[in-house]
């Protein structure tokens, strides 16, 4: 059994001085759990100065974005490259990047094959929006992301490909419905499943999946519980520290419930 994954994505909030101040409480309140791996995403100019503070045994680092190419002459830009040694992790194809950004399916392909090869272990977004679930295209959406976002990998790389699924239509960003845990388990299942179609049942067993769309500490349970949730990628309750916390609490207690199961 895999440790369980909950990422904060701060996205575009805390300066240097805030950020260090959360981390500050947040070292202090956090109950560490061997089971559990927790991963702060702060923005990108924060990542330097926290990776000083943080205690690495406990916490790791995320990247919120980076780009496809190693290097190059492409103004603005930070590649994996660049963040290799800096961060384990990077979030890839949030669906606020594929929607402000307009990043598409090879883009996002393009970043999570870079992020391979630069030793950083994506977390890759993918979810339908709500005129795609009305219509009923939400297996053809996620199947479409999914396929096209590991088609460069081989069975080997993609266990090292994190799984986030976060229907848009759930994001506080664009509207924050509840999800119900039952339709959450359905597309869970469809994702294991496309995983297993591509590189067998055993790699797909290996590959971690969580749950994303308006997490907080009053409902995380109920997605955490569910057969296959491997974690959780939080975005508004990762700004307070106590309700972050009490997220991995509450994912070690289902662990510890799964386990007696």
């Amino acid at each position: 059994m895999s440790r369980s994954l909950i990422v904060a994505n701060w996205k575009m909030h805390f300066n240097i001085h805030d950020a260090s101040l959360y981390v500050h409480h947040f070292n202090k309140a956090l109950n560490y759990h061997r089971s559990i791996e927790v991963v702060l995403a702060p923005s990108l100019l924060t990542l330097q100065p926290l990776s000083l503070q943080i205690d690495r045994r406990k916490v790791r680092l995320a990247a919120q974005n980076a780009y496809s190419k190693d290097d190059g002459p492409y103004t603005g830009e930070v590649s994996f490259t660049m963040l290799s040694g800096l961060v384990d992790y990077a979030i890839v194809g949030h669906s606020e990047r594929r929607i402000y950004f307009a990043e598409s399916l090879e883009l996002i392909r393009d970043k999570v094959t870079a992020a391979i090869r630069n030793d950083i272990n994506p977390i890759l977004c993918i979810g339908e929006s709500k005129p795609e679930k009305i219509a009923g295209e939400t297996k053809r959406v996620i199947h479409d992301q999914l396929i096209t976002a590991v088609s460069d990998l081989t069975a080997e790389e993609v266990k090292r490909v994190n799984i986030a699924y976060e229907p848009i239509w759930s994001i506080s960003t664009f509207g924050g419905e509840h999800a119900d845990p039952t339709e959450i388990q359905k597309t869970i299942d469809y994702i294991r499943y496309q995983i297993s179609e591509l590189y067998g049942a055993s790699t797909a067993s290996e590959v971690r999946v969580l749950y994303g769309g308006s997490v907080d500490d009053q409902d995380a349970g109920g997605y955490l519980a569910l057969d296959g949730c491997d974690g959780a990628l939080v975005g508004a309750a990762s700004l307070d520290y106590e309700k972050f916390v009490s997220i991995i609490d509450t994912a070690q207690s289902i662990r510890l419930a799964k386990k007696k199961d």
